[in-house]
């Protein structure tokens, strides 16, 4: 099985953290050199410092806050001028704050959908000729298991992650052939700041615990815990591989079984 990334450049949204920090991670230990993209550029040079370069990878970081589209979209053009194209995009943003869909305000659907779709769709027009020059792309959302069936209490996130879904899916029909793929990961509960931030607001607003909804939680996931980031990241690194080339258009959860539909 090929995962060799050696002579791949990957551009990593959201890395300084979480997800988007194992994916990077593990990227580079497949060989790819990764470009770091995320708001705090203190912490971007700390993941950078602990990356592999066992063969010589020269990794990059781009601090830059993603919901300016503008200024986002110019870091990302410098970056493709200085180092040259990127062949490995992992679309990682921030999901919206938790509440129900009936009490979100308007503008919150408008911010996030600027936010997520509109901003990707900026990457993607940069990111595309070179993928298109080396005929190897790889795009991978990361996205959330509300595209398969909705969570309660995150209404923004579930309709503006469902929009993603069919972005993606819409351009894995128009760049297949083009040896360009494009696929969404789902995490499920996974160890990261956005899993305490639910958790904690669900506490609030039930009145419980923090341990009684981390173990209620947990209860309704076959595996019986939550996930490691670097877990998600082994089914990112073998999506943005040469052994996925067939692999075209899913959406893949890494949720322990726990989503309630094939």
């Amino acid at each position: 099985m090929n995962l060799d990334l050696s002579g791949k450049r990957a551009l990593v949204c959201g890395a300084s953290q979480g997800l988007g920090e194992a994916c990077a991670r593990q990227l580079a230990e497949q060989g790819a050199e990764v470009i770091l993209l995320a708001r705090s550029e203190a912490n971007l040079h700390a993941v950078k410092q602990s990356l592999s370069v066992a063969r010589s990878q020269q990794h990059s970081v781009i601090a830059v806050d993603a919901s300016d589209v503008a200024t986002l979209s110019a870091a990302v053009a410098a970056e493709l001028q200085r180092g040259g194209p990127v062949h490995i995009w992992l679309n990682n943003t921030g999901g919206p704050a938790p509440g129900p869909a009936h009490a979100a305000e308007p503008g919150a659907y408008a911010l996030a959908f600027n936010q997520h779709l509109v901003s990707a769709q900026h990457l993607l027009q940069l990111l595309l000729p070179g993928m298109r020059e080396a005929g190897y792309g790889r795009i991978l959302n990361v996205l959330s298991t509300s595209v398969k069936t909705p969570i309660a209490n995150l209404g923004v996130s579930n309709s503006i992650r469902a929009a993603m879904a069919n972005w993606a899916k819409t351009l894995a029909g128009e760049l297949g052939s083009q040896g360009i793929t494009v696929n969404n990961v789902l995490p499920g509960l996974t160890k990261t700041a956005r899993l305490d931030s639910l958790v904690g607001h669900i506490a609030q607003s039930s009145g419980r615990s923090l341990e009684q909804v981390t173990e209620g939680m947990m209860a309704g996931i076959p595996v019986r815990r939550f996930a490691e980031p670097e877990e998600f990241a082994n089914a990112v690194g073998f999506l943005a591989s040469p052994a996925a080339a067939y692999i075209n258009g899913i959406n893949l959860p890494v949720d322990g079984g726990s989503t309630a539909s094939l």
